[in-house]
């Protein structure tokens, strides 16, 4: 029988020299036995078939993405239906999605220290965190915003990899097939 697309996250791709081309990304999710191997922007958007449990296949692709390339990347993984409860979910006017994003965390962070991150001040940037998931609103656009990757890492004791609105409609649509 074969598994239903999943969605796997890589974690800053492509900045900070962290270099993935998405045709090697590809190969190797299909090296690693993944069917319907796509990609979509360069951003480390990986939607495939794995082969056998989609948390298994994250943590194999982790460690080729080590091996193969030097150095160690979060793979993040939703289905379908994760992704789509979380746009569902996500509690804020979002009157232009390139300033609403969903934060896709490795884990449920500790109720204490999400309450006491929910508390910081950022500002006009709006935060919600539901499941293993924080839903941010940048007031300003993400450029502006004293959010960053490594304050939610410290702040909710979890790493996590973000995307805007848009770019998870479209990964749902091709995971769909639909795009």
């Amino acid at each position: 029988m074969a598994s239903l697309p999943h969605i796997f996250l890589i974690r800053a791709i492509n900045v900070g020299g962290a270099t993935l081309p998405m045709a090697d990304l590809r190969s190797e999710a299909t090296e690693l036995g993944a069917t319907a191997v796509r990609t979509h922007i360069a951003s480390g958007n990986l939607i495939c078939a794995p082969p056998q449990s989609p948390a298994a296949f994250a943590s194999a692709l982790e460690e080729l993405i080590e091996a193969r390339h030097g150095f160690s990347r979060e793979v993040i993984v939703r289905s379908v239906d994760e992704l789509r409860n979380a746009v569902a979910a996500f509690p804020f006017e979002a009157d232009d999605e390139k300033f609403a994003h969903l934060y896709f965390l490795t884990g449920i962070p500790d109720p204490d220290k999400t309450k006491a991150f929910l508390d910081t001040d950022f500002g006009d940037d709006q935060l919600a965190v539901i499941g293993a998931d924080l839903h941010i609103y940048y007031a300003g656009g993400v450029g502006k915003s004293t959010l960053s990757s490594p304050k939610i890492a410290r702040g909710l004791g979890v790493a996590g990899t973000g995307r805007n609105l848009k770019t998870v409609r479209t990964l749902i649509e091709i995971a769909e097939g639909t795009t």
